[in-house]
């Protein structure tokens, strides 16, 4: 029988980080039929400490680190093949807690226009504060914002609404938005795939609906050194000049230069008394790369690829 719904993670030495992840997959009940590990050239045993720990996981193993895009696509690859009806897509950094795949999927059922459905995501550690509860599409800083990121939970971030987009890290996807539209844009690697999935969707009429009443605990980042990082914001620049290419119009060209290349001696300056100033030459680094026409790859952000990271 085909699985009602499909999980997919993305494994790129991420340790023991996916036993728990997986774990709270499996305690979601009978609504997920199907976890997908996609692993992305582990050199940890991670991967095989999944297949110890969880042997109904269906393992796909890539020689290399083809970036979150790519390893993603694979999984979804495998989930529609295996009849899936929604895909849930989930950071290995993410834990899900009981009865949240329920939520999201009654609600995808409920609103036939709603494509991609996700909870709102709370701080792993300090599960008070939010880290994204739905996100918008600004076209200042980054080009996006995370609504309510690192702000205290309340209830104006516990409502069910239409949004820009939802983060990448915990999200239910109908089956037809990807056979309509496609999977993620391999190309990003890693951060602005999920925003342009939701606009593409949009295009052909599907909504995106944060369910606020829904939760997942992140650990953001762990794979690229945390919030700040200067791969982070490497990533982040060359992106944010694809993303442009792609969706931008003069005056977010315009907003782009004011907000992300003009402020990047400011910050430079502020960066140094708090320890980012390589953060910041990254991202303007990033912004450079994006502007001639390169893109990330594993080689790209590999520890020590740049005296940067």
């Amino acid at each position: 029988m085909s699985p009602q719904t499909a999980a997919v993670v993305v494994n790129w030495d991420g340790g023991d980080q996916n036993l728990t992840c997986i774990a709270s997959l499996f305690a979601q009940g009978r609504e997920l039929g199907l976890v997908v590990l996609v692993d992305n050239g582990s050199r940890d045993g991670s991967a095989e400490r999944v297949a110890e720990r969880f042997p109904a996981v269906r393992i796909l193993r890539n020689a290399s680190n083809l970036g979150f895009g790519a390893g993603s696509n694979a999984g979804i690859e495998a989930a529609l093949a295996a009849g899936a009806r929604s895909i849930l897509l989930v950071n290995n950094d993410v834990t899900l807690p009981p009865g949240t795949l329920g939520r999201l999927q009654a609600a995808l059922d409920a609103h036939p226009q709603v494509g991609l459905v996700g909870p709102r995501v709370l701080y792993a550690d300090d599960p008070s504060r939010v880290w994204a509860a739905g996100c918008e599409l600004t076209w200042r800083e980054n080009l996006t914002t995370l609504v309510g990121h690192g702000r205290r939970d309340g209830p104006q971030y516990q409502t069910t609404r239409v949004v820009d987009y939802l983060a990448g890290c915990a999200l239910l996807v109908r089956r037809e938005v990807f056979e309509r539209v496609g999977a993620f844009d391999a190309a990003f690697f890693a951060y602005s795939e999920d925003v342009d999935l939701a606009l593409r969707a949009r295009g052909a009429g599907f909504d995106s609906l944060l369910v606020g009443e829904a939760s997942a605990l992140h650990a953001p980042s762990s794979s690229t050194g945390g919030g700040y990082s200067a791969r982070r914001k490497y990533m982040m620049g060359v992106n944010s000049v694809w993303f442009l290419r792609r969706w931008g119009r003069p005056r977010h060209w315009l907003a782009f230069l004011v907000f992300d290349v003009l402020s990047l001696p400011p910050l430079w300056l502020l960066g140094l008394l708090r320890g980012r100033a390589r953060a910041v030459c990254a991202k303007g680094l990033g912004i450079w790369d994006g502007l001639r026409g390169r893109r990330v790859t594993a080689e790209r952000v590999a520890a020590g690829a740049s005296w940067l990271w």
